[in-house]
């Protein structure tokens, strides 16, 4: 597989913005021949439905402007639909664990989130921030919205959110253990 479609592989796959100098890691090559293969994506993605968008040396794969009709019809429709088991699944991770990360939240899933927490976020409960630690890293955090429309003031009235918060933390300090081990 080509530099290039090992890119769009990449960007697909995580489905947020990645770094070049990240791009370079994964596919173990220099920033140059990013730069050489994201202008070749660029050039093949012209008139399709998928483009590539660039932010200070950031990228992702993103629909095409061509597409926002057809987007905005998808959108609708998956505003007035029920987000589901998995969004009522994430939506309590993020509301009992936290300010968390998509990695986090795949692994206590057990599966990739990403379509899961864009439907979230494009209905506003959820909200999308730059971890404080780590610029190139996001965290999700429940919106203001979302509190309201369930009559909580603050995330501690949560039902049972002190034992939920208790079990989120054993699970947390067991994954750390379980994956400091040498075998």
């Amino acid at each position: 597989m080509n530099l290039s479609s090992q890119i769009e592989a990449i960007l697909y796959f995580k489905g947020e913005p990645v770094s070049a100098k990240k791009l370079a890691e994964f596919a173990g090559v220099s920033l140059e021949e990013v730069t050489q293969a994201i202008t070749e994506l660029k050039t093949n993605l012209e008139g399709r439905g998928l483009t590539i968008i660039e932010m200070e040396s950031e990228y992702m794969l993103a629909t095409g402007p061509g597409a926002s009709d057809i987007i905005q019809k998808i959108t609708k429709d998956e505003l007035t639909r029920d987000i589901g088991k998995a969004g009522l699944e994430t939506l309590s991770i993020i509301l009992y664990k936290g300010n968390v990360s998509r990695r986090e939240i795949d692994y206590i899933r057990g599966v990739n989130s990403t379509f899961i927490l864009r439907n979230l976020m494009i209905r506003g409960l959820v909200e999308r921030v730059v971890r404080d630690t780590d610029q190139r890293q996001f965290l999700y955090k429940p919106t203001f919205e979302l509190m309201s429309y369930m009559g909580i003031k603050k995330i501690e009235d949560l039902p049972e959110y002190s034992d939920m918060k208790k079990e989120m933390e054993a699970f947390e300090s067991e994954r750390k253990t379980d994956g400091s081990r040498t075998e």
